[in-house]
C-alpha cells in the first residue's frame, strides 16, 4: 500500500500547484469558459452553462502531459 499514499501525495502536489497557478493568473485566464462553442444560456431565474468547448481543450491538455509524461518515466 506504500506507492498508493505515494500517488496521493502527488495528486495532491498538482491540485495545490493549479490552484496557485489560477489564483495568481486568474484575471489572465478570462477567455477560459467564453470560448466559441460554450453553451451558455441566462433568464431572469435561470442560468445554464455547458462548456463543451473549454472541456475539450482542457481533455486535449491533459492527455498532452499524460503522453508525455509517461513517454520519459
Amino acid at each position: 500500500m506504500q506507492p498508493i499514499g505515494k500517488y496521493i501525495v502527488i495528486i495532491g502536489i498538482v491540485v495545490v500547484a493549479i490552484g496557485v497557478i489560477v489564483w495568481l493568473a486568474g484575471d489572465k485566464l478570462g477567455w477560459f469558459g467564453h470560448l466559441p462553442g460554450d453553451i451558455r444560456v441566462e433568464r431572469e431565474n435561470f442560468k445554464f452553462y455547458m462548456p463543451i468547448t473549454s472541456m475539450i481543450l482542457v481533455s486535449i491538455l491533459l492527455s498532452l502531459l499524460l503522453w508525455v509524461f509517461r513517454r520519459f518515466f
